[in-house]
């Protein structure tokens, strides 16, 4: 039986910070049903580089229920 988590958020803040704490960006997840058959949250953005403005980065984030995938 797939795993279900019913106690999951329906949304996710997701903040993005390097390794001195500078926040490069803040996204939201959302439910998601993968084509795979699995479900999580998925969320996507576009990041800024603080000391370098110009630099801009784009992201998808996916995160996937362990389990939940049918006849996992």
């Amino acid at each position: 039986m797939a795993m279900i988590d019913e106690k999951a958020p329906t949304t996710l803040i997701v903040e993005v910070k390097d390794g001195a704490g500078k926040v490069w960006g803040v996204t939201t997840a959302t439910p998601k049903d993968f084509s795979s058959g699995s479900k999580g949250f998925y969320g996507n953005a576009k990041l800024i580089n603080p000391d370098n403005p110009q630099a801009r980065y784009q992201c998808g984030l996916t995160f996937t229920l362990i389990g939940s995938k049918p006849g996992a």
